[in-house]
């Protein structure tokens, strides 16, 4: 039996959060989730480490263990969504990437990967993105990046980086319009609303509504 490198702890974590977030803790749901072999022997250690409990055919995470998954699974759904909405990555290549960059990124560029995209609250899959200490002191995105798009003059187009808002319905609601990332809005109105087009279409959007859409302040 060879010994569990880091990374493969890691993937282990990995795999028993999504198994949390299905409420399933079977073994064998692990094993369906996670993309190296599991061996028990391995997991004993990961317990004997206080990373996980084991109970019979039953896996859980500790306090620790949950703390050190959290980071990973950040770092991965945090790189897809660069990936998807900086990178314009196609949603179905972005996987491979992800898996790496989960590895590799420190928590400082996590917090400013983060930052730059608005401090989202779902992975491109949909899936909640754990939050860190950048989002619970809301740091401003980089103004000389990003802007909302409450900031443009009429007649003024630019790129859409990242919708940023707390209201999942609203989120939802936005996309189904196809204002996501990387599409070109051009604003025509600012007020009593703000009308914009999308492609062919013209919407009207709240204030508030408006401020939550950031912008490319380059074009």
């Amino acid at each position: 039996m060879h010994p569990m490198n880091n990374r493969d702890v890691d993937e282990v974590l990995e795999a028993l959060w999504m198994c949390s977030e299905k409420k399933d803790h079977h073994l064998a749901t692990l094993r369906g989730f996670c993309d190296i072999p599991v061996d028990e022997a391995h997991l004993a250690t990961m317990e004997h480490d206080g990373l996980i409990t084991i109970r019979g055919e039953m896996l859980f995470l500790t306090d620790p263990g949950r703390d050190r998954a959290a980071s990973v699974i950040r770092r991965h759904r945090l790189a897809e969504r660069l990936l998807v909405d900086i990178l314009n990555v196609p949603i179905q290549q972005i996987e491979a990437g992800a898996c790496e960059f989960e590895h590799i990124l420190a928590t400082q560029v996590v917090d400013s990967i983060c930052t730059l995209l608005g401090h989202p609250l779902e992975c491109p899959h949909g899936a909640p993105i754990p939050r860190g200490d950048c989002c619970a002191e809301s740091k401003a995105v980089v103004d000389s990046l990003v802007v909302p798009l409450t900031r443009l003059e009429v007649g003024a187009s630019a790129r859409i980086a990242f919708v940023s808002t707390s209201r999942h319905p609203r989120m939802h609601k936005l996309m189904s319009f196809g204002l996501t990332p990387g599409v070109t809005v051009k604003v025509h109105q600012r007020s009593p609303a703000y009308v914009v087009s999308c492609g062919q279409a013209e919407l009207a959007l709240e204030e508030d509504v408006a401020a939550d859409i950031h912008v490319w302040k380059s074009e």
